[in-house]
């Protein structure tokens, strides 16, 4: 009986996740398949991944061919996998006009693919059918962004689109002659929806999420959650802290804040709620460690790839100037989580109950593929495609190996069989995996790819039409010479701009609107292009829309706005950080004449202005802060992020008082024993 109670709750607990993630994450609102419907579409799916790693490692096709194909290819499968609205769809069942829908939609992309050298060499001249190929072309893809992204992306779009149409009327002309043109900008080049983000998606990014499925079914996510639980498990308010590493480890394979924080959040929610702390502070832990995955190097939610082409550095470079920012952004989570654990006096797992460190030595090799290939892009081995062509294959073989060893060890439930038996069902299940990996891969490269679309639409109706130097001007003549100013207007834009929006979308917004602001008021490129990424991936956890901690309040039971202003608060570093590498780029490893010592000293004065600033919002160390204090340490905080070492003095003596005084004042609290 306890074993159908057990399978009752654990169907139960399955249920509840695919509601929150269908309520919160576009990509999981999906049409329901069963039988020989959803055979075929697995199997469409995973040739369509096989599609893309073949034609992205030996096609020889020009760009205005293999972009409409991915793209049309996209159309099909995304029309087949979202519905038109969201809910629980009919099992095997599409609408007649979806059915329309899709295959007029896609047809435009397979007709530009075709006729493709004829309309390269006609260039502006495009004609009636070429026209009205464009329209349908590009409102099938907002269609689809629709459905499988969200309104927030199309709402930008579809304002930049009116401007674009009224600045091109100011200039005279037709109708007719200002529609052909828009149409030819934004769907018969590459500043369009053919753009930067597009190409590095097909070229790139797609492969990187069939790795990240292959990764996920090998085992590689619960081997990262028992490591988490070894390290930190143990420690006062250990799950809250096991929620902060997992989700940074998982967040080098997932792309999706609302898909890290459901993943993990599954696991450690109820831990951390059992331990101690409130359902609110709970799910805001997760938000903010699985939103943080986004930044976490090596892959960043596949936008490194987009910003090595955006700032025209090699990608390993960008991993590595993103690690520093990551690590104090993770660390000022630990932080708050670690104070608000003493605040409430609460205990870790009990030793006993943690994985054993001889069990995570056996099984580390299910990391070697993601070493693989962090070695072979940091190296410059092979190029980046093929890289994660052969990672794709290590998984393969990780995934072989280890359904072997349960196999034979009879671990994970199943049954001890002979060598013989256990490398058939070992090659079955290998197998089987492959086709779910690439299956997932190809699905979820759908929202990807049409995010990308759509950020190209924006980026073309911004160059098009100058936006963006109307937008620098403006911001750049209201700072002056107050670069701070110019900072904070900018952090506002990309708050704004990037809420709702999916990673590798949000960036290309903010480099294309942003970014040369910041550039214009004289920071690093480098600088400017990772400040406005950090603000604008906030913007997941930062109210009103805050999709990550809304995902997290669902799983906790917990009020979501209150989630939302504790995530934010959890991840005050994300505010911070930004700030302190647009001041001292050292941090990003910019500059001619930076040090080890100068990286050093930026580092530790910037974990300990963190360790000020998140005392000051928990409002408790040794005992309950006064208010005067903690603006004291703001205060601190703050002067340690200014770049000098005046400043880090400073601050690191007004820190430090408070904490003596704190430390004095609770020993004197104390009555001694009569």
């Amino acid at each position: 009986m306890s074993e159908d109670i057990k399978k009752v709750d654990a169907a139960s607990q399955e249920t509840d996740l695919d509601a929150v993630m269908r309520k919160y994450d576009r990509e999981s609102n999906t049409r329901i398949w069963r039988g020989t419907p959803a055979l075929v579409i697995k199997i469409l799916a995973a040739v369509f991944s096989l599609y893309c790693i073949y034609m992205t490692l030996w096609s020889h096709a020009i760009t205005e061919v293999r972009l409409p194909l991915f793209l049309g290819f996209i159309l099909i499968l995304g029309f087949l996998t979202y519905p038109i609205k969201k809910g629980y769809p009919k099992v095997n069942h599409m609408p007649w006009y979806d059915w329309l829908i899709m295959i007029v939609g896609s047809a435009p992309y397979f007709y530009y693919a075709i006729f493709a050298q004829d309309l390269i060499e006609r260039q502006n001249r495009i004609n009636t059918v070429d026209i009205i190929m464009g329209i349908i072309g590009i409102l099938a893809l907002v269609e689809l962004c629709r459905r499988a992204v969200g309104i927030p992306i199309l709402c930008v779009a579809g304002a930049l689109l009116l401007y674009t149409f009224i600045k091109q009327a100011s200039y005279g002309g037709s109708a007719h002659i200002i529609l052909r043109s828009v149409i030819h900008t934004l769907f018969y080049t590459t500043n369009g929806v053919f753009g930067t983000p597009v190409s590095v998606c097909y070229t790139y990014i797609i492969l990187f999420i069939i790795f990240g499925a292959f990764l996920e079914r090998t085992g590689i996510a619960n081997y990262f959650i028992s490591f988490a639980n070894r390290i930190a498990g143990w420690s006062s308010g250990g799950p809250a802290k096991v929620a902060v590493i997992s989700s940074a480890l998982c967040g080098m394979v997932s792309g999706s804040s609302v898909g890290n924080t459901v993943t993990t959040g599954s696991f450690t929610i109820p831990m951390m709620k059992k331990t101690g702390y409130k359902p609110e502070f709970a799910g805001a832990v997760e938000a903010a460690a699985s939103t943080g995955g986004q930044i976490m190097p090596p892959i960043m939610g596949a936008a490194a790839f987009l910003m090595a082409e955006y700032m025209d550095l090699p990608y390993a470079q960008v991993a590595l100037k993103a690690i520093l920012p990551a690590f104090l952004y993770f660390a000022g989570i630990f932080i708050a989580v670690h104070l608000e654990a003493k605040k409430l006096n609460l205990k870790g797992i009990p030793r006993q109950d943690l994985p054993k460190w001889n069990y995570l030595g056996k099984f580390c090799y299910l990391i070697l593929p993601l070493v693989l290939l962090v070695w072979l892009v940091s190296t410059g081995t092979k190029t980046m495609h093929f890289s994660a062509a052969l990672s794709i294959f290590a998984a393969m073989v990780i995934g072989f190996i280890h359904f072997f060893h349960d196999y034979v060890a009879g671990e994970e439930g199943e049954e001890k069989t002979s060598v013989g038996a256990a490398l058939a069902k070992a090659g079955k299940r290998t197998f089987l995996n492959t086709v779910d990996a690439l299956e997932a891969g190809g699905k979820s490269g759908i929202s990807v790819a049409v995010a990308c679309g759509m950020a190209g639409v924006i980026a073309g109706c911004i160059t098009s039409t100058g936006l963006a130097s109307t937008l620098i001007n403006a911001i750049v003549n209201l700072a002056k010479n107050a670069t701070i100013l110019g900072l904070i207007l900018t952090m506002i834009c990309c708050i704004v701009l990037g809420m709702g929006v999916p990673t590798t979308a949000n960036y290309c917004i903010m480099a294309a609107t942003t970014a040369p602001i910041l550039t214009k008021l004289g920071f690093p490129v480098v600088a400017a292009h990772f400040f406005v990424f950090y603000f604008g991936i906030v913007a997941d956890i930062t109210p009103p829309v805050a999709l990550a901690a809304y995902a997290g309040s669902a799983i906790a039971k917990s009020n979501p706005m209150k989630t939302g202003v504790n995530a934010t608060k959890l991840a005050i570093a994300a505010f911070v950080v930004p700030y302190i590498f647009a001041y001292s780029p050292a941090m990003l490893f910019v500059g001619d004449s930076i040090t080890a010592l100068d990286v050093i000293q930026i580092s530790l004065s910037a974990l300990v202005g963190l360790f000020g600033i998140a005392a000051a919002l928990n409002g408790h160390l040794f005992k309950k802060i006064p208010l005067v204090m903690r603006i004291l340490l703001i205060g601190g905080g703050l002067s340690m992020m200014i770049p000098g070492t005046l400043s880090d003095l400073i601050g690191l003596a007004v820190i430090a008082l408070v904490i003596v005084y704190q430390k004095v004042t609770a020993k004197n609290q104390v009555k001694p024993a009569v």
